[in-house]
């Protein structure tokens, strides 16, 4: 079936306007996965909602990305093996920080990592960012202010999910650097393959306990094979229509839709302080991607888990 998905180059007007909207549907999908995830922790530990999460994700893939898998080289499958755990503990994080916070907030501290990478990419690989970075760090450390201190001190789950965005941003740094266009599918389906099996070790030593309820288990195949394998292979064939600028604005969405669906469907309230907070971030989100001649790490497909970010977030994107 791999053999099957061909990606066409940028084209049309139309193309692109029908990427573009495939790509917002995806990162509305990321965005929803917030407050389900947020629900079903209350009734499973964390460890076992990742690992059947990312076990029934990958049994998707594998089959699905045979081919491109087995093209790997030996040196691509270490890489993916070592991007999938970064991108499994960033879930893990971001999990259990979900499990102390509002799905809202989450929301828009995860979309930090679009801050983040471009500063990863001045601190490890010596790269000179323009004043506007430094700006939208200030921005988003003001948003991030707003959305988590209590008094002077920062909510625990508020900084989990902080530590899972600088994970993320440090996957899309080594993802640019390591991934090509021909080994995109193969490289995140070894990803997701890592990532399984490190949610699995992990939740193994208490036993793995399933969901006891139909809604418990359809917002784990919801995030499993919706939010983590079927996103994948729609942003994958929407940046292939979409320049990676505007692609990452689009992507700058899910926290707006993660506030959105944890209001409508979460019966979270938007209170003024998340309003200031998120809008602070986004529009830190906005300065990082779309000021001219921005320096930053080279991106590629993502995750997201966002069940993303499942993979991409790589499979984010998975998120």
């Amino acid at each position: 079936m791999s053999e099957g998905l061909v990606l066409p180059q940028p084209g049309t007007r139309r193309s692109t306007g029908l990427a573009a909207l495939v790509l917002v549907a995806v990162t509305a999908v990321w965005g929803s996965t917030f407050v389900l995830i947020k629900d079903v922790v209350t009734t499973i530990p964390v460890p076992d909602f990742l690992a059947l999460r990312f076990l029934i994700a990958a049994a998707v893939m594998v089959p699905v990305f045979w081919r491109p898998l087995r093209r790997l080289s030996r040196d691509l499958v270490l890489r993916g093996l070592a991007l999938g755990a970064v991108y499994g503990v960033a879930q893990v994080f971001q999990t259990f920080g979900l499990a102390h916070t509002s799905a809202a907030v989450s929301g828009f501290v995860t979309g930090m990592y679009v801050v983040l990478t471009p500063v990863i990419g001045v601190v490890l690989l010596g790269q000179r960012a323009p004043a506007s970075t430094w700006f939208a760090v200030g921005l988003s450390t003001a948003g991030l202010g707003v959305l988590a201190l209590n008094g002077f001190a920062v909510g625990t789950g508020e900084l989990l999910v902080l530590v899972s965005a600088f994970l993320y941003a440090l996957h899309i740094v080594a993802l640019g650097l390591w991934s090509g266009a021909q080994d995109a599918l193969g490289l995140a389906t070894i990803q997701m393959v890592a990532i399984a099996v490190l949610c699995t070790v992990a939740a193994l030593p208490h036993g793995i306990t399933l969901p006891s309820t139909g809604a418990a288990w359809a917002a784990v195949l919801y995030t499993a094979v919706v939010a983590g394998a079927l996103t994948l292979i729609g942003q994958t064939w929407a940046q292939a229509h979409l320049p990676a600028t505007r692609a990452a604005v689009i992507m700058t969405l899910e926290p707006v839709f993660a506030a959105l669906f944890a209001v409508l469907i979460g019966g979270e309230q938007l209170t003024p302080r998340m309003l200031c907070g998120g809008l602070l971030v986004l529009a830190a989100m906005y300065v990082v991607e779309l000021t001219p001649g921005r320096t930053s790490a080279p991106r590629a497909t993502r995750r997201r888990s966002r069940g993303s970010r499942a993979a991409p977030r790589s499979p984010d994107q998975a998120r």
